[in-house]
């Protein structure tokens, strides 16, 4: 039961903040491209890369995974929102925009979990 408040909590916190950096990035760069989005997938994998591997190293309870991995990062990054932008701006014709939208997604995801794993396995 207290993972699951762990859960709810850091989850809560994870859609407030997505909320917030979309919102923020909209006014910033206008809504032509998702760029809230790619920001938050971004620093969420990044995110996730460095709890992942403190994990590994034994140096997060399973309250903290739970709190942070699950709760507050599986709300604050968006897979949902990314496949139905990308979707949207196919259906506008928009293809090269679309196809930089996944390009750009999977592999600075990709690389931002590396890059978070690879901060804290640097140090041991």
């Amino acid at each position: 039961m207290t993972n699951i408040l762990f859960v709810a909590l850091g989850g809560s916190i994870g859609a407030v903040l997505r909320y917030l950096i979309s919102i923020f990035m909209i006014q910033v760069f206008g809504s032509s491209f998702p760029f809230g989005t790619l920001l938050v997938n971004v620093l969420g994998s990044f995110l996730m890369g460095i709890v992942y591997a403190l994990g590994q190293l034994s140096h997060l309870s399973p309250e903290v995974k739970s709190l942070v991995a699950v709760g507050l990062l599986g709300a604050l990054t968006t897979f949902s929102t990314f496949s139905n932008e990308t979707l949207l701006l196919m259906q506008e014709g928009l293809w090269f925009k679309s196809m930089l939208n996944v390009l750009l997604n999977v592999t600075l995801c990709l690389f931002m979990v590396y890059l978070g794993q690879q901060l804290i396995f640097s140090r041991v």
